[in-house]
């Protein structure tokens, strides 16, 4: 049975508008042949676009569903407008079989999704290892199952229901942490097959979404359990804040990462760029020139020394490793070769040169 269409109001109003801004364009019948705005078969394609039938027929994209108020305002915006965007919606429920009555909780969201019209509708129970702790074993086995249906039903698009609140958190996270800027740029709204649409959009007006819309999202009792870290940020450290420093703290923090994450990428393109034309490949490994490095700032520098490492070595090095290998560059006084994991770097004749670890 479909639910009651819900009175649009601001709240849904934006939330949808939100969903409608990151969904996939879809390539329509004929497109890219060339015909007058006004004529019969343009206007038969417009409509066609904007026909919700058009969905049953278009690319697929999926919702990772878990009912609680996030995933279900978004999964309810989703079966919204995909369709009116030419795309079939369907979703994704993953039982993590971690607390009691998992099951139970999994098949009501997935009786929600069909109520909304998504569909197809999947379940996937997963094992949850203990690698990382639990908060990073539970995220690993619930990615590796959104990824496993995605490429099951072809979907072009897995959409995940972090808000600005989410953002904020784990801004925090990281600056607690000591990760640098890769940690407080956040979560990017766009990233391979994820989009996360509900970023710029607060979890009080999801919570809205559900209540104007007649949705009851479930109350994850995790989220109210202080053992874990993002819990206390989100119930105590951004509260203190935002009662110490003033209203605003959970924007200002997601601003915050969404610059973050412009000038890192600017960085990573004029990285990629300076080592298209300092990179020289060699049957050994890899070199760039000392001289070059030296004339570049330290940001692109490493950036270039990781991306050396990581493009011909499949080896991410940490920031310390990363400033060891710098140190050959800005403070060379005769030192031996580094010997770090997965790779060896040394300085020899004006360049540095990359060669796989030695076994």
């Amino acid at each position: 049975m479909q639910p009651t269409r819900p009175r649009l109001t601001p709240t849904i109003a934006d939330v949808r508008r939100a969903v409608r801004g990151a969904l996939p364009p879809v390539s329509l019948p004929n497109e890219g042949e060339f015909e007058p705005e006004g004529s019969a078969s343009a206007v038969r394609r417009h409509d066609t676009a904007v026909s919700p039938s058009f969905g049953s027929q278009g690319p697929l994209v999926l919702v990772a569903l878990s009912g609680g108020p996030d995933s279900l305002a978004l999964a309810a915006a989703v079966a919204f407008e995909a369709p009116r965007a030419g795309l079939r919606a369907g979703a994704v429920i993953v039982d993590h079989g971690l607390q009691e009555g998992s099951a139970d909780v999994a098949a009501t969201a997935a009786r929600q999704a069909g109520e909304l019209g998504l569909d197809p509708v999947l379940v996937r129970t997963v094992a949850v290892g203990t690698a990382g702790g639990p908060e990073a074993a539970a995220r690993d086995a619930r990615y590796e199952a959104l990824r496993t249906a995605a490429a099951e039903t072809g979907a072009t698009m897995v959409l995940l229901g972090h808000t600005l609140d989410d953002q904020a958190e784990t801004v925090l996270l990281g600056l607690a942490r000591g990760s640098g800027a890769a940690s407080l740029q956040g979560m990017a709204a766009r990233t391979a097959l994820y989009s996360r649409p509900l970023l710029g959009i607060r979890r009080s007006q999801t919570e809205r979404f559900c209540a104007d819309s007649g949705l009851e999202p479930w109350a994850d009792p995790q989220n109210d359990d202080g053992a874990f870290a993002r819990v206390r940020v989100r119930t105590s450290v951004l509260p203190l804040l935002e009662r110490e420093l003033g209203p605003g703290i959970a924007e200002a923090l997601a601003r915050t990462a969404e610059q973050l994450r412009e000038d890192s990428d600017a960085l990573d393109h004029f990285a990629e760029e300076i080592a298209e034309e300092l990179a020289d490949i060699a049957e050994a490994g890899i070199s760039l020139p000392v001289r070059a490095l030296e004339a570049n700032p330290p940001a692109l520098r490493q950036r270039l020394i990781r991306l050396a490492v990581q493009s011909e070595f499949h080896v991410s090095l940490s920031r310390a490793h990363t400033l060891e290998v710098a140190r050959l560059v800005t403070d060379w006084h005769g030192q031996s070769a580094l010997d770090l994991p997965g790779v060896r770097v040394e300085r020899r004749d004006g360049l540095l040169v990359f060669s796989a670890a030695r076994p």
